[in-house]
């Protein structure tokens, strides 16, 4: 069963937009779940984030599946957060120094992400929204 994507709504992407941490996330595979703080930003109606190859939450997904839910929780309002049920739609690196460098310039104001190093390869991930949750 393919499931239909949502348009995010103004309200989120207004949160969404904001320099505050994504939280991902993925499953373990002992079954647990993996949550990571990541950047991200949306793309063309979808979640982009960027993640170095082989880390844990790349071989998650590579490994158990597509499924991924992502929490943001607004920094000036603890009580006000989205939940973003959904899939992962593409992962790749053709363009993967380039979106954490763009990335880097929404949380930091650098130009360039400060951490790359000689020989990383960093992989961008596409997620389609399923389903959205907003609170309060």
């Amino acid at each position: 069963m393919v499931e239909t994507t949502v348009e995010l709504s103004d309200e989120v992407l207004e949160l969404l937009n904001q320099p505050t941490n994504y939280d991902l996330a993925t499953i373990n595979p002992n079954g647990t779940i993996q949550l990571n703080p990541v950047w991200g930003e949306v793309h063309d109606g979808k979640i982009r984030i960027n993640t170095l190859a082989g880390r844990r939450k790349h071989k998650n997904l590579i490994e158990r599946g597509d499924r991924v839910t992502i929490t943001v929780t607004d920094p000036n309002d603890p009580l006000r957060y989205v939940e973003i049920r959904g899939r992962v739609d593409e992962m790749t690196t053709d363009n993967g120094v380039e979106v954490i460098d763009r990335l880097a310039k929404k949380y930091t104001g650098a130009d360039k992400y400060p951490h790359l190093q000689e020989g990383d390869v960093r992989v961008t991930i596409m997620i389609a929204p399923v389903n959205v949750f907003t609170h309060p």
